[in-house]
């Protein structure tokens, strides 16, 4: 019976952040690149069931935070069995130490969060010893720090040109594929366009102008359960879902799983209440690449 529940939860919620995907990206400009946006289904502290009931339902790209647990939850047998084209993200800090067992994921399409040419160097040598010369290149974002907070990882914004030159140069078993970045949580969308978000679409310019490279070739990872819509709105190909999908993630000794923790606000709810306060504003602002 929790089976039948769980699959039920999980399907009508990926198709309902499909559905709020696809609104988005009608809604956007017509001077933006017309990329469809990927949704990333961010599975973090969710056990295999979950990832294989989301599958089902046509969802294969899949993101996680931990190198640890994304090298457990890829080689699972069910994980494995059931789910031949999985696509996993992944979009935590990484550190140099762990980029060889990150590298040995099965299905490891897109690492979205290398943030130095140090450690640019450090994946393309490695993926070129695990993997093969004759292998395919390894898809991979430059991670922004856009909010210049400490808390957060990612270049400063100024570094970002010659960090994607020096990948694109002299990384040759890597693919860049875009830019990333988390920003500030909590941002009113009342006050107008996201600041994080123009930040990382007036990077993509320099870098699309400094490399010549098109627009819809260097994508922007931006956007989470609760500003998704808006990030797509404003030029974000590449979007990472997770509580509104799979409910609240559970971490040990949390309020989570204390008995009668204090009810949380639905990250859905809040981001609909959001989206609706800001709808009016929202319709009538011209967002600019630069």
């Amino acid at each position: 019976m929790w089976r039948v529940a769980m699959s039920e939860e999980v399907g009508k919620a990926v198709q309902s952040v499909l559905e709020r995907v696809n609104q988005a990206a009608a809604r956007r400009t017509k001077t933006l690149p017309s990329v469809p946006p990927r949704l990333v289904a961010v599975s973090k502290t969710k056990p295999p069931d979950m990832v294989v009931e989301a599958y089902r339902q046509g969802q294969r790209n899949f993101g996680e935070n931990y190198v640890n647990e994304l090298v457990d939850k890829a080689s699972d047998p069910l994980i494995l069995e059931s789910c031949p084209e999985i696509k996993w993200h992944f979009i935590g800090h990484l550190q140099k130490n762990n980029v060889n067992k990150l590298l040995g994921v099965p299905n490891l399409f897109l690492v979205e969060t290398v943030d130095s040419a140090k450690l640019a160097d450090k994946v393309n040598s490695s993926w070129q010893r695990l993997r093969g010369a004759n292998t395919q290149r390894l898809k991979v974002m430059v991670q922004i720090n856009t909010s210049g907070e400490q808390s957060k990882h990612g270049l400063p914004p100024e570094d970002t040109v010659n960090t994607v030159k020096h990948i694109v140069s002299q990384c040759h078993a890597l693919h860049f594929s875009g830019l990333m970045t988390i920003g500030r949580y909590g941002y009113d969308l009342m006050l107008g366009p996201n600041p994080d978000f123009q930040m990382l679409l007036s990077r993509r310019q320099e870098v699309c102008d400094s490399l010549k490279l098109p627009p819809e070739e260097v994508e922007l990872s931006m956007g989470m359960s609760t500003d998704f819509e808006h990030a797509i709105e404003v030029g974000s190909t590449n979007v990472r879902v997770g509580s509104i999908i799979f409910g609240n993630r559970e971490y040990p000794n949390s309020a989570a799983n204390t008995p009668n923790p204090s009810p949380a606000p639905s990250p859905e709810k809040t981001s609909k209440t959001v989206s609706e306060e800001a709808a009016k504003k929202m319709h009538h602002l011209t967002v600019s690449e630069h």
